[in-house]
């Protein structure tokens, strides 16, 4: 049904662009101005695509979203479209695998040294303002983002401990009488190996 809805869609709206990795459409948003619903589109099709069930990349479709981004911005914020094409490019891929620092280096790598600092408030920004847990779900989680705010870790996600000390996994508690299940807690008993760390 999913993929009846996406392609009487795709066929409706003409936007045969929106579907697959869409690498002319990102190389584009760095030369000459794109639509200012790209960004929006694609990001519909890729939410539909994967929500109902079909596979799909995470990192292609994040980079075309991002770049689409930064070009409908630039001229909202008077600025060069490959600048802002290239800062959307890595920002929106910060926020979605909370790593601000990597991918700032990686903004140097590809767009030359000069844009790390606008790079990195972009990062920055963009990793403070999404969740908590990223499209990595093998992310060990150290703290919560906010110093007053500490969330609870998801099932299957390990607290990194301070000072070097092995990650301890997170267990359910067993229920308790009135039918209700308590917070869940580290236990320090129940530890991860030492293979792959």
């Amino acid at each position: 049904m999913g993929g009846i809805v996406i392609a009487t869609a795709v066929w409706a709206l003409d936007a045969y662009h929106y579907i697959g990795l869409g690498i002319p459409d990102i190389v584009r948003s760095f030369q000459q101005p794109m639509q200012p619903w790209d960004f929006l589109a694609k990001f519909g099709f890729t939410v539909a695509s994967l929500g109902t069930g079909f596979k799909g990349g995470e990192v292609t479709p994040l980079f075309y979203i991002g770049a689409t981004l930064g070009n409908a911005l630039a001229p909202l914020l008077h600025m060069p479209f490959a600048l802002m094409a290239a800062i959307g490019f890595v920002a929106v891929f910060s926020g979605a695998a909370n790593t601000p620092i990597t991918t700032t280096i990686m903004a140097m790598e590809l767009f030359g040294a000069g844009i790390g600092p606008l790079a990195a408030i972009g990062c920055v920004t963009a990793y403070l303002f999404s969740g908590h847990a990223g499209i990595y779900h093998a992310q060990r989680v150290g703290h919560g983002k906010h110093r007053k705010h500490r969330l609870p870790v998801p099932d299957g996600i390990q607290r990194a401990e301070p000072g070097g000390s092995r990650p301890q996994t997170e267990t359910a508690a067993t229920p308790v009488a009135n039918g209700k299940q308590p917070r869940r807690s580290i236990d320090p008993a129940v530890t991860t190996g030492e293979s792959g760390q």
